[in-house]
């Protein structure tokens, strides 16, 4: 398994790369920092505007980068094979998507520090960029994990716990965990649905089907890695699995890797849930 986390001068960052390590042992780990020097970045513009040291100053911020992944690296256990160490000047996202690319990542790791949705909106955000853009699965790190026996698995349809089962065999936890799977059958938000004739069909259909979709996952991961568990509900998916991710240390969703506008006019469960739980979220796509 490659792992690439994202390292920066935050407590998040730090919590990042000591929980990665507590879930998984990676073949090949990857410590990226990037160096943001935002409209400075280009020496030409620098020169221009007649800026006085930029060379020290652009040596300086490396020399630091370098140092900040020496401590991180300190974290990571000798078990690891191989741990690698890159700092580059650039746009943090950009950076950190582009290592995940070269390095054929299984995993990117990125800490997350909270900002609200309107401010993420404004002014931009690391964790979301990458959370959106990544090709490989993303793991949102919130807070420090001193142990992980409690996952919450959201699935939704039969391809996305396909997908999550192949996640789940292929990179098992370094230890064995309690997995509870659960399926949020929608509710429709417009009208009065009961005054639909057809309504009530549909419903009792959904939550059977929920029910077996949870069943089938519970049954083909439950084993010596998972003691697994299921459950169902309706409702807003996002604002119940972000309420029941509270018994939780870790919640695993999935990504249909919509794209941006289709996302916009429809929303992303997962984009929600990683900004609404209070415990870390790994997207798997």
């Amino acid at each position: 398994m490659r792992i690439v986390v994202a390292v920066d001068w935050s407590d998040q960052a730090f919590n990042a790369v000591q929980e990665v390590v507590r879930l998984y042992t990676p073949e090949e780990l990857t410590l990226v920092h990037a160096v943001d020097l935002g409209f400075f970045e280009n020496p030409a513009i620098a020169q221009a505007m007649a800026l006085q040291g930029y060379d020290e100053f652009r040596r300086a911020m490396l020399d630091a980068g370098q140092q900040l992944l020496a401590q991180t690296s300190a974290l990571v256990p000798p078990k690891v094979p191989t741990t690698r160490r890159l700092c580059e000047i650039g746009s943090p996202a950009d950076v950190i998507l582009d290592t995940a690319r070269s390095a054929s990542a299984d995993l990117v790791v990125v800490g997350a520090r909270g900002r609200g949705r309107v401010v993420e909106l404004m002014l931009g955000s690391v964790s979301h960029r990458v959370l959106t853009h990544a090709a490989c699965s993303t793991l949102v790190v919130k807070r420090p994990l001193d142990s992980l026996r409690r996952v919450l698995v959201a699935v939704e349809g039969t391809d996305d716990a396909a997908r999550l089962q192949g996640w789940f065999r292929a990179h098992p936890f370094n230890k064995p965990v309690e997995l509870s799977v659960m399926s949020v059958v929608p509710t429709p938000q417009y009208g009065d649905p009961p005054t639909v004739p057809a309504f009530q069909l549909w419903a009792d259909s959904a939550a059977k089907s929920a029910q077996n979709l949870v069943a089938d996952m519970t049954n083909a991961l439950n084993g010596p890695h998972y003691k697994v568990t299921g459950l169902t509900f309706k409702g807003d998916p996002a604002a119940i699995i972000a309420r029941e991710a509270a018994g939780f240390d870790l919640v695993v969703v999935g990504s249909h890797g919509r794209k941006r506008l289709e996302k916009f006019l429809l929303g992303s469960v997962s984009h929600s849930v990683s900004h609404r739980a209070a415990c870390s979220v790994l997207v798997v796509r």
